[in-house]
């Protein structure tokens, strides 16, 4: 599919529901090992249990294809991006740089947030850092042996 194409068709972003749970956890099987560990299933399968806050799902011509999520700090004041997975067919088609630009334009509508982060890994640092995310920290191994945490700061480019 090209970009041109995702023009022509039903884009939806809408919250999750318990029901996309299976689809979700399938999505990410579908990114095991190329972009998560095999043990972030459970992790995931727990955050869509008890950790969500505000987290959305994306639909092509109403097939899943995509997820993220946004987590507050305690604070009030930091939002933090979260658990974004695209199906790897549909990678570098525009469709979690569609998921992330809404996410940032529901944090931007919350007066109270001053900060914006995210933690990634090295397999994925690149699409934040062209969204105007920078990186602040990067500890090795940390999801699991050769999956680094690279911790992210949004930098409004202006």
């Amino acid at each position: 599919m090209e970009l041109e194409d995702l023009k022509s068709m039903d884009i939806q972003i809408r919250p999750y529901e318990n029901k996309d749970k299976e689809l979700l956890l399938d999505l990410l099987r579908l990114n095991i090992p190329t972009y998560f560990h095999p043990n972030e299933l459970e992790d995931l399968a727990n955050y869509l249990d008890k950790e969500t806050e505000d987290y959305f799902v994306l639909e092509v011509n109403s097939n899943l294809l995509a997820s993220g999520g946004i987590n507050y700090d305690e604070d009030g004041h930091t939002a933090k991006i979260s658990w974004d997975i695209v199906h790897p067919e549909y990678h570098k088609k525009g469709l979690g740089s569609r998921l992330l630009i809404h996410r940032l334009a529901c944090i931007r509508s919350k007066p109270s947030i001053e900060k914006i982060t995210v933690r990634t890994s090295q397999f994925a640092d690149q699409f934040y850092g062209k969204h105007g995310f920078q990186e602040f920290d990067r500890q090795k191994n940390y999801w699991a042996e050769g999956y680094d945490l690279v911790s992210m700061e949004f930098q409004p480019i202006i």
